[in-house]
């Protein structure tokens, strides 16, 4: 295993973990607000908001370990019915047209965070640039596992 294979899967581990954290933090939040709404008849003003920026870190880091575990969506038909070498062909394809694209997710990424820098959540006060870092942030993690995989298929290739 190599070091880029071991740190993506290192990654990929505490991603896992952060989004279990996550996850069950959005859960108790939106369980307590239904709470307070409707047996206590008082509104918890800021975790709607709280819970909006959980469910989008979720989801952009969610991503990531679809990607990692190869359990996105996809569509195979045409890949199935290919000869082995035009796979790894379509496969290298693949890989390379996912990694610009987090390579352009990662540069508008950076530029969107720093273009709504001045910007404050109305109930957190949180700088909104903190919560759509998880753009550019998604985008290296899932530039470091496409560059895995775009690796692993060269070697791949060489070893037939």
């Amino acid at each position: 295993m190599t070091f880029l294979e071991k740190l993506s899967s290192s990654v990929n581990h505490r991603i896992e973990y952060l989004l279990f954290v996550l996850g069950f933090s959005m859960a108790l939040i939106v369980a307590t607000q239904v709470f307070f709404r409707y047996v206590l008849n008082h509104s918890l003003f800021w975790s709607e908001e709280l819970a909006r920026y959980i469910l989008v870190w979720l989801t952009f880091l969610g991503t990531t370990v679809a990607y990692r575990r190869k359990v996105h969506p996809g569509v195979d038909i045409f890949y199935c019915k290919m000869r082995p070498s035009a796979r790894q062909i379509a496969a290298i394809v693949v890989h390379l047209a996912s990694i610009a694209l987090f390579g352009i997710m990662i540069f508008y990424g950076c530029q969107f965070a720093y273009f709504i820098r001045l910007q404050i959540s109305p109930a957190l006060c949180l700088p909104k640039w903190t919560v759509f870092s998880i753009i550019p942030v998604s985008g290296l993690i899932l530039m470091l596992h496409g560059i895995t995989f775009l690796l692993n298929e060269f070697k791949m290739r060489r070893e037939k």
